[in-house]
Formats: C-alpha cells, structure tokens, sequence
C-alpha cells in the first residue's frame, strides 16, 4: 500500500485501503489524529502541509473512482498546451456513470473509447494530446475558441493535422466538426494559408472589393527579408492576417516592429484573425472598405447576401461625421455665433 501512495502523490481513497486490508477503525483513528486529512469523501492525503497540485489531481481522479482520467484544460495544463492552471480540475467518467462534482471539481462523462497509454510520471491517468484538443474543441462555447486551441497545439508541435482529424472521425457528435475540418484540411493545418484563401474569398471577393498584392516582400529592422500578407500600394494599406490565435513573445515581437516599420513608411496595417475572417465577414469587409475610401479608393462595397451587414455598418459609417466635418461645423458655428452677437 506504501508504494501505491507514493505514486500517487500521497493521496489514497477509502476502496483502496479496504481492499488492501487497512481496518477502518484504522482509517478512522489517522483522520481523527490529524496524521490523515480529508480532501474528498473517501479521499484521503497522508502527509502534513500543503497539498500539492499533483496531490489535488490525484484526488479529483481517486474521488471520481473507475475509469476516471484527467481531460480538458487540466489535461492541456499537464501536456504543455496551455501555461494557465484552470480554477477547476476537469475529469471524465465514462458514460453512463454519474458523479457529483465536488468543489473545485468538473465532470465530464463520455462515451468515447479513450487510448490507454502510460501518463506522465506521478500524474494520474489523462487524455493524450490529440483527445485533448478536441474535447478542448467540443467544449468550446465559440469558434475562436475552438479554433485556437488548434492552433496552440499545432504551433507547439505537438500534434499534427492528420491525427486531429482521426481523433474527430472517432466522435460520433462533435461541435465544430465543419468549421475545423474545413480549417485542418485547406492546407493541413497551415492556419495563415487557410486564413488568406478565406479572407480573398469571403472578405474582399464576396463583397466586391478590390484585390490586394499578395506576400509583398520588405525588410525587416535586422536586414532579414519578410513578406506582408496583403497589400494596397496605392492606397498604403496593409492586411496582416494571423491564424494564430495565440501567439510567444518572439512572435508578438515581430508582429509589433512589422507594424511599426509600416507606420513608419506611411503605411496604415489592418490585423485580422480567424474569427475576423469567418463570422465577422461583413464586418470586416466593411471595415476593409472605409479604409481604402479614406485613401482615395472611390469603388463600390457589394452585399454578399440579403443578410449581408457589411453594407449596412458602410451606410451607419458614412453618416458618421469625420473630424474635418466636425471641425469645420465649430467654425461655422463659431462664426456664425459671432455675426449674431454684431
């Protein structure tokens, strides 16, 4: 019994010390004592001090009993796919079994055939990469969401496209199955060429604006070469796309002297993601439309569809007064203020 609660972290549950023999007045004189303290019901650490976070997992899973492992964010927290420790410990029972969830605890309970495989040492028994993602997927109450813990994972290197798309095919039911097929298979997993192939076509195509240049070389601050995403020359107006949702510093680092180095030359840079380019469409295509007409572009702005809101955020826009309208308003004002008071 010793060993079995040292790999886990010191934590034991009462199934386990009654299988082993342990006598339960036995149990119940250590926890009286003090020696043992109660996490869970029928959950026991015994050690003094703080319970660790190895110790607090372990806990939810010997709590939540038979088949239970770690999944969702806990699970993303342990392989390295998020750097945020979640405020709940996520477990998965496998269906039809019900538990109630103790404080500080989230249940799941699932039907899928998880892979049984050796966890990370002294931790309990959770989902791998692949599984994880897209539990993280069909929990996600937004697309941006679901899309960017894709993206956190691919840009990790810690899966591949491939094997995201045979975690999905293995769920019967799955939210945002289309919207992240879509995104996965358009250029396996490549998120900016996925991401331009949509902007040309449902942001500036679908709503007949004109074309931009594509992957304009310049140079960057160090001398290197980069490319910008999209680029109205005439105009001096740039389109970073970024399919990633969330970015290191490195690459933060970047995106901020790219953008500078434009400034620098005149030149205005509008940033779009992959909810920009998706369920923001119209708008960003409206958006899009009133940058290019305050450089001179003088074309039109097309609906894509009956519903289409880009027109109609162009039409609330356009009776917005720009500041040089503003300003000579107050002059008017002013004057005509002034010839009252003569």
């Amino acid at each position: 019994m010793r060993a079995t609660i040292k790999a886990q972290a010191g934590v034991v549950n009462r199934r386990q010390l009654l299988r082993d023999g342990t006598n339960r007045m036995t149990i119940v004189s250590k926890l009286k004592s003090g020696r043992w303290r109660q996490i869970h019901h029928g959950v026991y650490m015994t050690f003094s001090g703080e319970l660790t976070r190895q110790a607090e997992l372990w806990a939810a899973v010997l709590y939540a009993g038979r088949g239970a492992i770690l999944s969702h964010e806990t699970a993303a927290e342990i392989l390295g796919i998020t750097g945020r420790r979640a405020a709940s410990i996520d477990v998965t029972v496998p269906a039809p079994r019900r538990v109630l969830a103790p404080q500080g605890v989230t249940i799941h309970s699932s039907s899928v055939s998880y892979h049984r495989w050796r966890p990370f040492p002294g931790y309990p028994p959770h989902t791998f990469f692949d599984e994880t993602v897209i539990d993280l997927v069909d929990a996600a109450e937004h697309l941006d969401d679901a899309i960017g813990w894709v993206t956190r994972a691919l840009g990790r290197r810690l899966t591949q496209a491939p094997f995201l798309m045979a975690a999905m095919s293995a769920r019967k039911r799955l939210r945002w199955r289309r919207e992240v097929t879509e995104f996965l298979g358009a250029s396996a997993g490549e998120a900016e060429s996925v991401l331009e192939c949509k902007f040309d076509r449902d942001v500036v195509d679908a709503h007949g604006l004109p074309a931009a240049d594509k992957q304009v070389a310049f140079t960057k601050s160090d001398g290197h070469k980069g490319r910008r995403d999209r680029a109205y020359t005439e105009y001096r107006l740039l389109v970073e796309l970024d399919g990633k949702q969330y970015h290191d510093e490195d690459r933060r680092a970047g995106d901020q002297d790219r953008d500078n180095r434009a400034a620098a030359t005149g030149n205005a840079t509008l940033r779009y993601g992959w909810r920009d380019v998706t369920v923001g469409a119209c708008e960003s295509a409206a958006q899009l439309y009133a940058a290019l007409r305050q450089r001179g572009y003088r074309g039109t702005i097309s609906a894509c569809s009956p519903s289409c809101r880009a027109v109609l955020q162009v039409e609330t826009l356009a009776h917005q007064p720009r500041e040089g309208d503003q300003r000579q308003y107050r002059q008017g004002s002013a004057r005509a203020g002034a010839r009252r008071k003569a």
